[in-house]
């Protein structure tokens, strides 16, 4: 890579070189960020998951006994398997204004912002401070930042907002939808297909649970009003994948249903999930045989979030990018958990594209991160 970057573009692709894809360590890069924050004179504190092979970690630079700024990140990224990239997803490339690697829009991009920006954070006589949060095993249901948050339940005071800089072009985001998400596991009974009465097939029951999710959806739409501020305006629910039998000439016994649920601020995903176990009950009952069984299991359960247009931290991020048109996000970030388990509330804003992430040959454009650096130096200004 011959080009000229700037710092946060070296960091960046540093940041890339480290293949944190989730429920791998992370370990390597987040040394790497505490050495970064070591040779300026910051402590980092690292918050490891149970079996030690992956951790958060926080620092603050500025006075620590005053509410503050913090800013969120989570290191990990998802996988590239089967993907057609044209280049080594781990090798950041430049294509025209594009920085190209996996994690450099997901968001890897405002973490090496962030760490080129530490020297003047340093330098700067803060008035309020900034907290450092880098999670792990956020793709995955937000599962790290949990162990994060259980340590910052201790911390006093607390930070007073949070940015989350999730890839939303440098926009503040005042909401996003939460998601809860699981199995519908479809239990029968086996048999020989020629004789489809001697048993249960699972299949058919999956196929039952199929449409009771559509009724679902359609419910959730018919009930509510749209909110166009998001891109789907309601309430979303989603099949995407199933899994059952074991050969044409047996009757399944089983059969299972992977589902979620991304749901607004203002609907409860606990009675939503209990609304489709009634149904799930009922097209079992329906059977009149013992073997029919349906059960829901979940996985994962992340909160919405919503933040008042007129908050502090929402004046605070608009009047440093200097934008005023603010967004919901139809995906979730761990600015939910921040506000529902630690109390503090959020923005999200970040460099790039939710479009651009998850894809092969992801980028975030350099302009992108440029505007990210400005932001951050008007930041440490205000903070100042």
């Amino acid at each position: 890579m011959t080009e000229q970057l700037t710092q946060s573009e070296t960091i960046l692709s540093q940041l890339i070189a480290f293949p944190t894809i989730s429920r791998r360590s992370n370990l390597d890069l987040i040394d790497f960020v505490a050495n970064v924050l070591t040779s300026h004179g910051v402590t980092a504190t690292r918050v490891f998951s149970e079996d030690g092979k992956q951790a958060n970690l926080h620092a603050v630079i500025g006075p620590a006994d005053v509410p503050g700024v913090m800013l969120s990140g989570h290191t990990d990224v998802v996988p590239v398997e089967g993907q057609d990239w044209t280049s080594d997803p781990f090798a950041m490339v430049i294509d025209d204004d594009r920085l190209v690697g996996r994690g450099t829009a997901d968001m890897k991009g405002f973490i090496a912002a962030i760490l080129a920006a530490v020297p003047d954070m340093v330098k700067a006589d803060l008035k309020r401070p900034i907290h450092l949060a880098f999670s792990y095993d956020e793709e995955i249901g937000c599962i790290g930042v949990r162990r994060l948050i259980d340590m910052l339940q201790d911390v006093e005071p607390k930070p007073a907002f949070c940015i989350v800089g999730e890839p939303t072009a440098m926009r503040a985001a005042t909401a996003h939808k939460g998601k809860v998400s699981g199995e519908i596991i479809c239990t029968g009974k086996a048999g020989h297909s020629s004789l489809p009465a001697e048993g249960v097939n699972a299949i058919y029951l999956a196929g039952d649970m199929i449409n009771a999710l559509r009724d679902l959806q359609r419910e959730i739409i018919d009930a509510g009003e749209p909110d166009n501020d998001y891109l789907t305006p309601h309430t979303s629910v989603h099949a995407g994948l199933i899994r059952g039998g074991t050969a044409l000439n047996i009757i399944p016994d089983n059969c299972r249903i992977a589902f979620e649920i991304r749901q607004r601020p203002e609907d409860d995903p606990d009675a939503l999930i209990d609304r489709l176990r009634a149904k799930a009950a009922k097209i079992a009952d329906a059977q009149d045989n013992p073997d029919a069984k349906i059960e829901i299991r979940i996985d994962t359960h992340y909160p919405a979030f919503s933040t008042p247009a007129d908050h502090e931290a929402v004046r605070f991020v608009t009047a440093l990018t200097g934008d005023n048109d603010l967004l919901k996000l139809d995906f979730g970030t761990e600015a939910g958990l921040f506000q529902h388990d630690l109390g503090v509330a959020g923005v999200v804003c970040g460099p790039g594209n939710i479009a651009q992430a998850h894809k092969a040959d992801e980028f975030v454009a350099r302009a992108q991160l440029a505007k990210c650096d400005d932001f951050l130096a008007k930041l440490i200004v205000a903070l100042g």
